[in-house]
């Protein structure tokens, strides 16, 4: 017995040598050009490293954030998933340790003209499989790289809740201001009218402009009701978004909004390399790479030690003098010599998976990059847009004022007054929406450099 598992000990230890490169440890991939995308600068404010609370400071929408982070069902779903890979991941370490079992036989028997017997043994077993050629480790390594992807899947997901309920919630703001300017407009067509129906009557305007007027205040009266109905649907979707029925969402206003105001163009490609769906995507490979190996060691034997210890009694015999001592040991390599091709059909889809996976996280990176340049581009764009709406609205209020008090002392039409009022409405509508660009740009940088996960 002795010079049987010195053999199967010897040829373990050679082969094992030969196979040790299945225990390589995944790392991750350079991926080359990709610097190209950024330029890396050092007065970049690293707006990943806020947490959400920090970043967003209106309290009434930190009250929603908290409150969709509790009961929202895609998070509480992607939870779920972690804790089934983190079971999966426990199971893969216990792999490592040995089967244990005890077995309980008891056996009574009797023939013609004999007495019964009655007799039992007691029999605990044990096995072991040795992971000479990595499969165990492999496969419990895979395990770690599925539930690290579970993880940041999770973090995907509660970054993206909170940057969708902070959209939701500044559209509200955005279509309130909106509704204001509109309601606003609303009364100063009304008292157009009014103007313009004394100077019909003093012969100083004409019923076509009176017409006109009233024309111009149903239509806004219409845009009034649509705001309205974009408002209401707007709080049932923000409501579904925290996992709540519908309710009143208590708000601020636009322009009370604060944010960090420093940025650079350029963004290291290590901060996007931080981005959650960018982890998924190096988990998911660290799966993939994993699973070659796993695949590899397939083709080596595999090294199985077992063995049982116990005894056998029989009745009037006490168990502490039993009458029979059972023991053995077993050790067996199991080669694979054919298995119809099915090994190597597993290897090569895993070669093949693991390639697809470096696309995929080579296209990651890509794509992370692309929502960091056009967040960039929309926060500043919207930033200079906003800045022409402001001047735009200071010099069409003064034109308004000013041509209304022309029409009055008959040196304008009522025209350059509908004209003047109507551009400025499309002015303060415009400002309201360059405004929540800017907002949502800052928002975009946020999200696609991989904050709010904390």
């Amino acid at each position: 017995m002795k010079r049987g598992l010195y053999i199967i000990v010897s040829v373990a230890v050679a082969v094992l040598v030969s196979g040790c490169s299945l225990y390589t440890k995944f790392e991750r991939p350079t991926v080359r050009n990709l610097h190209e995308l950024y330029e890396a600068d050092t007065t970049y404010s690293r707006l990943a490293d806020l947490g959400w609370k920090e970043f967003f400071t209106d309290t009434l929408l930190q009250r929603y954030i908290e409150r969709g982070l509790e009961y929202n069902i895609d998070l509480r779903q992607a939870h779920a998933n972690v804790i089934q890979a983190e079971a999966t991941l426990e199971a893969a370490k216990l792999a490592f340790l040995p089967s244990v079992k005890a077995a309980l036989n008891a056996s009574l028997g009797g023939g013609s003209g004999n007495g019964s017997t009655f007799s039992f043994d007691i029999t605990p077993s044990a096995s072991w499989e040795v992971d000479a050629f990595g499969k165990l480790r492999n496969a419990e390594r895979g395990a770690q790289a599925t539930y690290e992807a579970t993880l940041f899947r999770e973090k995907a997901v509660k970054s993206k809740l909170v940057v969708t309920i902070a959209n939701s919630y500044y559209t509200l703001l955005m279509l309130d201001e909106q509704l204001k300017t509109s309601q606003r407009t609303l009364d100063t067509w009304e008292e157009n009218i009014r103007t313009l129906t004394a100077l019909k009557r003093a012969g100083k305007a004409t019923e076509a402009a009176v017409l006109q007027a009233k024309a111009n205040r149903f239509s806004i009266e219409g845009s009034v009701l649509t705001l309205e109905r974009q408002i209401s649907e707007q709080e049932n979707a923000l409501a579904t978004l925290m996992g709540v029925l519908p309710f009143e969402i208590e708000r601020g206003t636009l322009k009370d909004q604060t944010f960090p105001s420093e940025f650079s163009v350029g963004v290291p490609l290590e901060l996007v390399a931080l981005r959650p769906d960018v982890r998924v995507a190096e988990a998911e490979l660290a799966t993939k790479f994993y699973a070659v190996n796993e695949a590899k060691a397939a083709f080596y034997p595999s090294i199985t030690l077992s063995g049982s210890a116990g005894w056998r009694t029989t009745a009037g015999t006490a168990i502490a003098n039993p009458g029979d001592f059972i023991l053995n040991l077993v050790g067996g390599i199991v080669q694979p010599v054919f298995a119809k091709g099915t090994n190597k059909a597993r290897l090569k889809i895993a070669e093949a998976q693991q390639d697809a996976a470096i696309m995929q996280y080579r296209q990651t990176l890509l794509d992370a990059g692309e929502e960091v340049n056009n967040a960039v581009m929309l926060w500043q764009s919207a930033q200079k847009r906003l800045a022409i709406d402001l001047k735009q609205v200071v010099t069409l209020r003064a034109a308004v004022y000013n041509t209304q008090l022309l029409m009055k002392y008959g040196s304008a039409s009522y025209l350059e007054v509908l004209t003047a009022q109507q551009n400025l409405l499309n002015a303060e509508l415009s400002e309201s929406s360059d405004r929540y660009a800017e907002i949502q740009g800052i928002i975009s940088l946020y999200y696609s450099l991989g904050g709010g996960t904390y």
